[in-house]
């Protein structure tokens, strides 16, 4: 598996590439009914998903990127270097989303692992996430992971309740 930055020349995506996520997004209805982050969960069109990568790709912070197996995108994540709140000294993981057809095959513990491992490797000792409280499987995932609730409060962008989770980067031995 491979990850790769996603970055965009002249703020639009090749269009074969923006199929591409627009089909991983589109797979993933029942987070996006959880979440609310698509007007209609059953129709994301690829529109709504450029406009939302480019709300990204703008933060200075953030990183997207894509992951890749045998040259196809499986998954995607969205990372924030610094958190807004300047007492939060931790990079944060913004969004892991895998491809609703290959999830449970490992895809997602690869790429939270690669993005751990990058973190770590820039010097960072901890990551956090944030998970919505609707969201079970979520959950499940990240504390199968290792990552620990530390705080419940509504999220920043659209004040839905979630919990935070963190968790301490341990060098290998």
């Amino acid at each position: 598996m491979l990850l790769e930055q996603l970055s965009s020349t002249d703020g639009s995506l090749p269009a074969e590439l923006l199929t591409e996520l627009t089909a991983l997004y589109a797979s993933n209805r029942e987070f996006h009914a959880l979440s609310g982050d698509f007007p209609d969960p059953d129709d994301v069109r690829p529109e709504q998903v450029a406009a939302a990568l480019a709300d990204e790709l703008a933060h200075p912070d953030a990183e997207v990127l894509l992951a890749r197996s045998e040259g196809r995108v499986v998954g995607i994540v969205i990372t924030l270097a610094r958190h807004p709140d300047p007492a939060d000294p931790d990079p944060w993981i913004g969004l892991l989303m895998v491809d609703a057809a290959e999830q449970g095959k490992g895809y997602g513990r690869r790429v939270a692992t690669l993005v751990e491992e990058r973190f770590r490797s820039g010097g960072r000792r901890a990551v956090r996430l944030a998970v919505l409280d609707n969201n079970p499987k979520g959950l499940a995932f990240w504390t199968a992971l290792g990552y620990e609730v530390i705080d419940h409060r509504p999220d920043r962008a659209h004040g839905r309740p979630c919990a935070v989770l963190r968790k301490v980067l341990r060098t290998p031995r």
